[in-house]
């Protein structure tokens, strides 16, 4: 095949899926016929891929609008899947009855109000998480940015990029990772990107 029809075909296999996300493809620790929730789903974008392969896919979202896309596009690709399976629902008060073999939370909890709240997030995604399953998370954190970052209240603070966050240090993702009874699937991995974010991967699995 030639490689520009490869690079062509790329977005319509795999939307606009995080790189980090991809790279959990690539190690393997996805296969078809999991069930998987998105938890802030936004409008799909990390979802393309697994509505395409025979997942079954759930996800959440508190914008009506980024639902109905969500929707919509499974109604395309996956047309199979209930329109239930996708929720205008807060992450912290899921709805779903089933467990799933993976949850993904991309860019969803730096979003929270306070500690509280964070936790709440937190605990609600492990609680529906399969015994053995896999938790993945991409968020904001201190990590790298320590002295460029200015404490609001507890831990959330003011980005050299404008921006108001909730962020994590490794204490305290291996403190809750422990406390939840998980264990890592791969070390932590952070990004600064150019001084003014830092971006963190959080790959944690269910013990049995």
């Amino acid at each position: 095949m030639d490689a520009t029809m490869i690079e062509d075909d790329l977005p319509e296999l795999f939307g606009n899926i995080d790189i980090y996300l991809f790279d959990q493809l690539l190690k393997g620790r996805f296969h078809s016929g999991m069930r998987l929730l998105d938890a802030g789903c936004g409008s799909g974008r990390n979802l393309v891929y697994f509505l395409r392969n025979g997942y079954d896919v759930y996800g959440v979202d508190q914008s009506p609008a980024a639902i109905a896309e969500v929707r919509r596009l499974a109604s395309v690709l996956a047309p199979q899947l209930a329109p239930n399976n996708f929720r205008v629902e807060k992450v912290e008060q899921l709805s779903f009855t089933v467990r799933f073999d993976a949850v993904v939370s991309s860019a969803v909890l730096h979003f929270a109000r306070d500690e509280a709240h964070w936790q709440a997030m937190v605990s609600e995604m492990w609680r529906l998480l399969a015994p053995g399953g896999m938790f993945f998370a991409r968020l904001a954190s201190s990590i790298g940015i320590e002295e460029r970052i200015t404490l609001l209240e507890g831990r959330r603070y003011h980005l050299p990029d404008g921006s108001d966050r909730f962020l994590v240090d490794e204490e305290m993702l291996r403190s809750v990772t422990a406390e939840l009874g998980g264990e890592f699937s791969e070390p932590i991995k952070t990004t600064v990107v150019e001084n003014l974010r830092s971006m963190t991967t959080w790959v944690v699995k269910k013990k049995l």
